[in-house]
């Protein structure tokens, strides 16, 4: 009897070669698992393709809602942005599928686990790092093990009859609720502009006239409700998507770090990304102190970077979480964003919580700020610098 291998499957060329390749070169049964976190592929049409290529058995799992609250929310909270920039979308989807395909091997009874990243990437990272947290389990990753390119795959899958489409393509795309990742082709230029066509989220022509604000209200640090309107999780995302994409909100362009060392020109869209932390990373500069503010962005900094790196599983990241969650109890209000031909800026923010005060910050007559009070506070504020030049003056004589 066989032993079976579960494969994480997108139904591309990567993934249908490693099918052939686990049952010819490793005398394996393949379970597939296609994980939907928001990509818009068509389900079926990626089972029908795994049943043609002979596996014994595929699984089509809806995991879109814990993908927005255990993953996205997490990332909101934590203000994510890798290298200031990278919202962390790809990052974030691949444990909770590396996850499902490791339960989903413990349902079968499976002897091995397998995907099909290529040892260029970061998600090879991913996965490896969260399967073996959660399983003993041998990792097969042809693509990357046997070192191959994509004309041997190719030739590969016309050996065996996989049906790929190799309808030229711009671009490669990774796509998921909380954003897409654009990448090849002319975009390896680094000095070269992207093309209008590579956006399909983020409107570049023919943006509205008139400025569009959207209000996010939060609650305990989590988004709730978009323009008045209490969203599911899904919903709330999916909408700012819409929104703030037809305002030409959530380009990002920039040069990044992978983790094994290459740096790569990467290009995505984010909408609901870029207005969700920015709303959030508000919200907090009114109702955290500055010394929470301070440390908490070194926290947030360490807690993107072990994201990126496929960290999710390391207690690290646990004891981060819990600073975190710590500091949101009081990340509760309602922040007013203004977009406007691809600009994007928060213009009001209202909290039960809030640390401003208007009678303190106030120039006008009501201030109950006793200004006498200051001139003390100022000498001793810089008394050490002011007497370190003084030295340093005399020195200089």
């Amino acid at each position: 009897m066989k032993g079976k291998a579960v494969l994480a499957f997108s139904g591309g060329l990567d993934t249908s070669v490693v099918v052939k390749y686990l049952q010819e070169k490793h005398n394996l049964d393949v379970v597939t698992v296609t994980v939907d976190v928001g990509q818009g592929d068509d389900q079926k049409k990626i089972a029908a393709k795994a049943k043609k290529l002979g596996v014994i058995k595929h699984y089509n799992l809806d995991a879109r809602d814990e993908f927005v609250k255990n993953f996205i929310f997490p990332a909101i909270k934590a203000n994510a942005l890798y290298q200031k920039k990278y919202s962390l979308a790809t990052a974030l989807a691949r444990p909770l599928i590396a996850q499902k395909v490791v339960d989903i091997a413990k349902k079968e009874n499976a002897k091995a686990l397998a995907h099909g990243c290529t040892g260029k990437g970061n998600d090879q990272v991913r996965f490896d790092v969260t399967m073996r947290s959660s399983s003993n389990l041998p990792i097969i990753a042809p693509i990357r093990d046997l070192n191959l390119t994509r004309d041997v795959e190719l030739k590969f899958a016309k050996k065996h009859g996989i049906k790929i489409d190799t309808t030229a393509k711009k671009f490669s795309i990774d796509q998921n609720l909380w954003g897409r990742a654009i990448e090849g082709g002319t975009l390896e230029d680094a000095y070269k502009e992207p093309p209008d066509d590579a956006f399909i989220w983020v409107k570049t022509k023919n943006l509205p006239d008139k400025a569009q604000y959207l209000e996010v209200k939060f609650k305990e640090g989590v988004p709730v409700a978009a323009d008045g309107k209490n969203l599911s999780p899904i919903d709330l995302i999916e909408y700012i998507n819409k929104k703030a994409g037809s305002c030409g909100i959530g380009i990002v362009d920039h040069i990044e770090d992978r983790v094994v060392g290459i740096k790569s020109r990467e290009v995505y869209e984010t909408p609901a990304a870029t207005c969700l932390i920015e709303a959030h990373s508000d919200l907090e500069k009114m109702v955290l102190t500055k010394h929470e503010l301070k440390f908490k962005s070194v926290v947030d900094s360490e807690w993107a970077w072990l994201v990126y790196s496929g960290l999710w599983e390391d207690p690290l990241k646990s004891d981060l979480d819990m600073f975190i969650n710590a500091t949101q109890k009081r990340v509760s209000g309602t922040v007013k964003l203004k977009m406007f031909k691809g600009s994007l800026r928060v213009v009001g923010r209202r909290s039960d919580y809030s640390l401003y005060s208007h009678d303190l910050a106030t120039y006008g007559s009501g201030s109950v700020f006793d200004q006498t009070l200051a001139k003390g506070f100022v000498e001793f504020w810089g008394m050490q610098s002011t007497e370190a030049n003084k030295l340093q003056k005399r020195g200089e004589k």
